[in-house]
């Protein structure tokens, strides 16, 4: 067993090891466990007036030789994604306490401004649209929960907003919508929405309702009109199938089209009670055969066509059980790119008895 010891933070150096969750004076969870120090770090212990840490080992680590991982694991590896981490768990623990003080009639300005503030923050920690999602891409091991899943919308749509060149006051306006679009959830009761089995069609109905939930709490606060309609109509669709209302693309409102995009991308690529999470390659296909009817091409082109370059560079599992790294994306067949596997060039355009399986 490694040494432990508790170190004064004036003493703590880049590339020590958390060795126990650290907490705030409220029993937020500020740092996880085997999270190394970075100077970001020790700022923000000094923040909550953290003065001393459980480490597991006070000599800073040899510089690991990235170069022969994987992509996704060069990610998980580097400081920014263990500081994405955090700073994520942190806006987990914000978001859950503000959502369910609306669910229990008693929010304060302060505690809904501390969610938005805290998202922003981390939607602002990256410097590319890119790199948000490279960090969204390896947090699939956290539980998905509402609250998780408001958090990826929240700022999936705030990126979605970004790729359309909106202003920057209708990027913060999507954020929030991504924020509350699911409150209404935390008015079902636990059983049904954590199923692990197939729900019966009353269990179905009782699931949708909470978008109508979700509205009329939202209703009885001084939000914008967008982030109540993006409650109401993220479940809409554009050829009417949709719910709770069934209404056609004309009457959709925009925040809500963008919201809804964003909700079904997370969804599906994000771990369920009764499956795994979809490889995002699988959940872009259908979006190219079933999404035209479903979603407006407005916001749904731009959205796949940005996507699916968040995905370069990322070593994937073919059906053919070869492994390689994607290196180009076809532009008439998004969810088909060129894979690079050892010293052969798959063109899955050309190939359609080759599909990717995973991503490693």
């Amino acid at each position: 067993m490694k040494d432990r010891q508790y170190v004064n933070i004036k003493d703590l150096v880049p590339g020590m090891m958390i060795a126990e969750n650290v907490y705030d004076s409220l029993h937020h969870l500020i740092i996880p466990e085997n999270t190394e120090v970075t100077d970001k770090l020790i700022l923000r212990l000094d923040f909550y007036a953290i003065q001393n840490v459980l480490v597991e080992d006070t000599q800073i680590k040899p510089v690991q030789d990235m170069s022969s991982l994987p992509y996704s694991e060069r990610i998980k590896a580097s400081d920014d994604f263990k500081e994405f981490k955090a700073d994520y768990i942190i806006t987990s623990d914000v978001t859950k306490d503000a959502l369910n003080s609306i669910i229990e009639k008693n929010a304060s300005q302060e505690s809904i401004n501390q969610m938005i503030s805290s998202t922003t923050d981390l939607l602002n920690s990256s410097n590319t649209n890119i790199h948000i999602f490279d960090m969204l891409h390896n947090m699939r091991e956290i539980d998905d929960t509402t609250y998780a899943h408001s958090i990826n919308v929240s700022l999936i749509s705030a990126i979605i907003g970004r790729w359309m060149k909106f202003p920057e006051e209708d990027i913060k306006i999507l954020m929030s919508c991504g924020l509350f679009h699911d409150v209404g959830k935390l008015l079902i009761p636990s059983e049904i929405l954590t199923k692990p089995g197939k729900l019966t069609p009353e269990e179905f109905n009782i699931i949708k309702t909470h978008a109508v939930k979700g509205y009329h709490l939202l209703k009885e606060m001084d939000l914008d009109e967008r982030i109540l309609l993006a409650a109401m109509a993220h479940h809409e669709r554009c050829d009417g199938s949709g719910y709770p209302l069934k209404l056609h693309s004309p009457q959709i409102n925009a925040f809500a089209k963008i919201v809804s995009i964003a909700d079904v991308y997370d969804a599906m690529t994000s771990a369920r009670v009764y499956r795994g999470p979809e490889c995002p390659f699988k959940v872009i296909s259908v979006f190219e055969r079933e999404g035209y009817a479903l979603f407006d091409p407005v916001y749904m082109l731009p959205f796949l066509a940005n996507v699916v370059n968040t995905y370069i560079h990322n070593t994937v599992l073919l059906s053919n059980n070869m492994k390689g790294d994607v290196i180009l994306i076809n532009p008439r067949s998004y969810s088909r790119p060129i894979v690079k596997c050892g010293d052969t060039y798959i063109d899955l355009s050309k190939h359609w008895d080759i599909s990717i399986e995973a991503i490693l």
